[in-house]
């Protein structure tokens, strides 16, 4: 085994195929399919499950992949290391919708600035996908709502997030969830953290929300709720930076559900130069 077949089997998962995989490695299709299949004999397992010309990863090339993912981005950052050079290479981050929107964009911008040789990339979606970036490897890191009790994962603490319930103008008050039950509210997929907090919110008091709109963005959310369609939950610096939220009332949830933690996580023992140089622009936590 060596890291030209690595590289080769990254492309052809990367791909989906080997003659994009032989175009991405400047080899021939007979070289790399010659490659492969001696990576497996090496290993003594197939890789591939192989149908029609076409190729799909069998189970153990599902272990496999984040074992050489890891490698090469090992090898990576040892060439790094002993040039003397600058981080460089890729540094893939997820995040919360709120955190990229709100929370990041400075560092995002100073990151860029100062280490232009390392190939950012930023996904956002609910904690639950970021999550299984980080552990499939997709994700170098990730911002979820934490902590996350893994034994893959480590992470730290980075901001703290008021969650503020968002009602209508002319809403009564709202002081606990008895207060709307039954009400229509609009949140993310169910694997979303903070609708999580929401429902768990509710059910606390014995209550239970009307139906739920799954939304892809606050500002859908926000939309809704200025149109006297349903209430919301979301944290006050993404309620605030948005246009219309004076157009609302919204209320902190009680002591106890009001605050979230939003943490940096990444994949155990892969903490890397990339990862390293952007946790060091981050500010101290709010706490």
């Amino acid at each position: 085994m060596d890291l030209t077949q690595l590289e080769m089997f990254n492309a052809v998962v990367e791909t989906g195929s080997i003659t994009a995989a032989a175009r991405k490695v400047h080899r021939v299709p007979s070289n790399l399919t010659t490659r492969l299949r001696q990576l497996e004999d090496d290993l003594g397992v197939a890789l591939f499950i192989r149908e029609n010309q076409r190729l799909r990863l069998a189970p153990a090339g599902y272990s496999f992949l984040e074992y050489s993912k890891k490698i090469l981005a090992l090898v990576s950052e040892a060439r790094s290391v002993v040039s003397g050079d600058e981080p460089q290479g890729i540094f893939s981050l997820g995040s919360l919708e709120s955190t990229a929107a709100v929370r990041i964009p400075g560092v995002l911008a100073d990151y860029n600035q100062r280490y232009p040789r390392i190939q950012f990339d930023l996904v956002t979606g609910p904690s639950g996908t970021m999550i299984d970036g980080v552990l499939g490897g997709t994700l170098s890191a990730a911002f979820v709502d934490g902590p996350v009790l893994h034994p893959s994962l480590e992470g730290q603490l980075v901001y703290r997030e008021e969650m503020m319930l968002v009602a209508p103008v002319g809403h009564k008050n709202v002081a606990r969830a008895r207060d709307i039950n039954g009400a229509s509210i609009y949140a993310f997929r169910a694997n979303c953290s903070y609708r999580r907090h929401f429902e768990s919110w509710f059910n606390a008091d014995r209550a239970t929300p009307g139906k739920i709109h799954e939304m892809e963005s606050y500002h859908g959310m926000l939309a809704c709720v200025i149109a006297g369609a349903g209430l919301a939950l979301m944290p006050r610096s993404m309620l605030e930076s948005m246009p219309g939220h004076h157009q609302v009332q919204a209320w902190p949830l009680a002591e106890k559900w009001r605050w979230l933690n939003t943490w940096l996580i990444w994949r155990r023992g892969t903490r890397s130069r990339q990862l390293d140089a952007f946790i060091a622009l981050l500010p101290d936590c709010e706490a």
